[in-house]
């Protein structure tokens, strides 16, 4: 049997190493893109049959969809219906971020590991085989000349060998010459994959941004719950109504102070009463009247007259500002 060189032994399971490879990251690829298997299999028909695929809505964009035409049933104004109008249009921005992000990654990361598998692949594997039925001819031209007795059978068996031996080598060059391509397509598929890292870091700063900002508006909202405790018990009354009121000189209500009025740095905390509270989730603060927030610390909260119940005054050391109650589970 003809043996092949070292080096093109070596470049055929490189080749062999890469083709298996890319076919499994290609097809993870597609499972993350599309967990849904019959979108993919949609997908697949519409590309062989050379037709655009119609646009699809994301899981996102329909939830938001959703929320939006139960917000308008359960009337837009209420507690409830003004939330799910702040978290559908959330929804609907990061489903627009993922059909960005699955488009990108489609044009950028798929199509060359496809294009190589049903290309460059397809040639090498034809010139494989090629190759191989070059080598059967040059083993079987081999055997017949050991077996010729003849000194004309010997002549005849000793051209046909030399026709072998040329048409395989000649074989074994094209084939080496495309499989040391292969050494271009990672460095190929280097430049994709850095793409495809680039849109998937651009999708999840664009998610973390939305639900930042949504976190902030859910911080404003009436707090018709009361306060999370984390613990599944029944929702307490407002965390207000259970803090220390500071009193106010000549007894005024408690209305009597407009939230856009309150000066922090005017604000005491009362002598005695407050109340530590644990920080749920991390808070940046919109401006220099509110303090920001870091997930798990410990505050030191309390409320005044007239403001809004929604908001808690919060101390941190010499630190102080409006807290979102949203954002607190209050200790006994």
């Amino acid at each position: 049997k003809t043996e092949l060189d070292a080096h093109l032994e070596n470049l055929l399971a490189r080749a062999d190493s890469t083709k298996n490879w890319t076919e499994k990251i290609f097809r993870q690829t597609e499972v993350l893109l599309q967990p849904n298997p019959s979108a993919r299999i949609e997908e697949f028909l519409f590309e062989k049959l050379d037709r655009k695929l119609p646009s699809r809505t994301t899981n996102g964009e329909l939830l938001g969809q959703y929320m939006l035409e139960a917000a308008n049933d359960f009337g837009p104004g209420s507690p409830y219906g003004s939330t799910l109008i702040k978290v559908g249009e959330s929804q609907r921005r990061l489903g627009g971020a993922e059909r960005e992000f699955m488009h990108t990654s489609a044009i950028n990361f798929l199509t060359p590991l496809r294009n190589f598998l049903e290309g460059d692949w397809r040639t090498i594997s034809k010139e494989r085989r090629l190759l191989q039925n070059r080598r059967l001819d040059l083993d079987a031209c081999k055997a017949r000349l050991k077996k010729a007795k003849a000194a004309e059978a010997k002549a005849a068996a000793e051209h046909e060998l030399r026709v072998a031996q040329t048409e395989f080598d000649r074989q074994a060059e094209v084939t080496r010459l495309l499989l040391e391509g292969i050494s271009s397509t990672h460095v190929h598929h280097l430049r994709c994959l850095h793409e495809f890292v680039e849109a998937q870091a651009t999708y999840y700063a664009q998610c973390h941004q939305y639900m930042q900002d949504l976190q902030k508006q859910l911080g404003r909202f009436p707090n018709t719950f009361g306060v999370n405790t984390n613990t599944g018990a029944p929702a307490s009354p407002s965390a207000a109504a259970t803090l220390p009121v500071i009193p106010t000189p000549g007894g005024t209500g408690a209305n009597s102070l407009e939230p856009d009025t309150l000066k922090i740095e005017e604000v005491q905390p009362p002598a005695t009463g407050t109340r530590k509270a644990k920080v749920l989730y991390d808070y940046d603060a919109a401006d220099t009247s509110e303090l920001s927030l870091l997930a798990d610390e410990l505050i030191t909260v309390y409320t005044v007259p007239g403001m809004d119940p929604d908001w808690l005054i919060g101390e941190r050391g010499n630190q102080k500002g409006k807290v979102p109650v949203t954002y607190l589970e209050l200790l006994s």
